[in-house]
């Protein structure tokens, strides 16, 4: 349960430089609180102690203001800079090194049952206010501008800005149909 928590206190040292020590970030920090809480939750969810997986998440989001259903499956060195207003939804998947910002929403499209959260790759940063929604997958090192809508999966190292959550390929070509449309005209 706590075994990725020293590499958490680490990868938030590395990614924010106002971070002055371990201890400072252990006591101080929301991201830490409300990860350590996840935690604990998601160990109670996945043994179907569903009140009391609900009940350490909701405290948690009472002192942090970051609200992470206990069912997410969330990787080692998540960040959360400035954490308030963060929703992570049940059956959003988080895999590693992942930096989110204040007001961001990982969440559902509607009533779908099963997998309706997204999976969010290694490497991933997500601006300000982005609303990542549907069971969709943000793949690797893909950088998410704020305020963006994202409705459609990405491909590896891809930036996506604007409301209608623009896809912009990095490095070179862009395997997406929609970007050959506009590079042919």
């Amino acid at each position: 349960m706590f075994k990725n928590l020293k590499y958490d206190i680490e990868n938030i040292k590395k990614n924010d430089p106002s971070a002055k020590s371990s201890i400072e970030i252990l006591l101080l920090y929301p991201t830490i609180h409300a990860i350590i809480n996840h935690r604990i939750a998601h160990f109670f969810f996945k043994n179907n102690l569903f009140f009391l997986a609900r009940l350490i998440s909701q405290i948690s989001r009472f002192f942090t203001g970051i609200e992470i259903h206990p069912g997410a499956t969330i990787g080692k060195g998540l960040f959360i800079d400035h954490g308030m207003g963060v929703v992570i939804g049940e059956t959003a998947v988080i895999k590693d090194n992942v930096t989110i910002y204040h007001q961001v929403t990982l969440g559902g499209t509607g009533k779908e049952s099963g997998k309706r959260h997204p999976t969010i790759e290694d490497n991933v940063v997500i601006g300000a206010g982005a609303k990542v929604l549907g069971n969709i997958t943000i793949a690797k090192g893909t950088k998410i501008g704020s305020n963006t809508v994202v409705l459609k999966s990405s491909h590896e190292n891809s930036t996506i800005v604007g409301v209608a959550g623009t896809m912009r390929c990095n490095g070179g070509s862009c395997p997406c149909p929609q970007r050959k449309k506009v590079d042919k005209k």
